[in-house]
């Protein structure tokens, strides 16, 4: 049986969608906004040998502009104004790190070829802080297509951020923001 060969797939990011959900607390929190946000702008790559054992030589780097994120909620043109610079001001700092980057250490799962459940230990660069973040993906090969799925969860504390507040304290945001993604990526070469 031949070797199998190692596969480079590119993320195609207009067909990709990366959500990141914010949840408010506190005595108010009732009233308050839980904002969802989308990454507009990201790039990236994936390798990996379809059909091996495992999955020693097998590589995710995924890069995103920070100042790509934009509020999908359905709220009034000054809110998501308010919100969006908030966001790039206050908790990205985006004009000082334009660059959010994640990048696998190590990737373990399973799979028959076309189907595979995979996690992923990786490091979450943000802020000029690296972390290790695991997430878990479900990916699926279709012709020269390859799509994965998955959520996980990222502490604002762990990368120096103080979680936004309003209404003088009574309502502020959860430290953990939950990040899913539904990927797409293209077969190349």
């Amino acid at each position: 049986m031949p070797e199998e060969a190692t596969v480079r797939y590119v993320i195609d990011a207009k067909g990709s969608t990366f959500m990141v959900q914010a949840s408010s607390t506190g005595l108010l929190s009732a009233f308050g906004h839980d904002p969802k946000f989308t990454v507009r702008d990201f790039q990236g790559e994936i390798e990996f040998t379809p059909g091996a054992a495992n999955f020693d030589d097998a590589l995710v780097r995924l890069k995103m502009q920070a100042g790509s994120l934009e509020v999908v909620d359905d709220i009034s043109e000054k809110d998501r104004a308010e919100i969006e610079r908030r966001a790039q001001d206050e908790v990205l700092e985006s004009d000082r790190y334009a660059d959010i980057a994640y990048e696998a250490s190590r990737i373990t799962g399973s799979g028959n070829g076309e189907r595979y459940w995979v996690t992923v230990n990786g490091e979450l660069t943000l802020r000029g802080m690296t972390r290790n973040v695991p997430v878990t993906a479900r990916v699926l090969l279709i012709g020269g297509s390859l799509r994965a799925s998955g959520e996980f969860m990222v502490k604002q504390s762990d990368f120096g951020i103080s979680p936004v507040t309003a209404a003088g304290g009574t309502i502020r945001l959860k430290d953990e923001l939950k990040c899913t993604f539904d990927i797409v990526a293209r077969k190349q070469g």
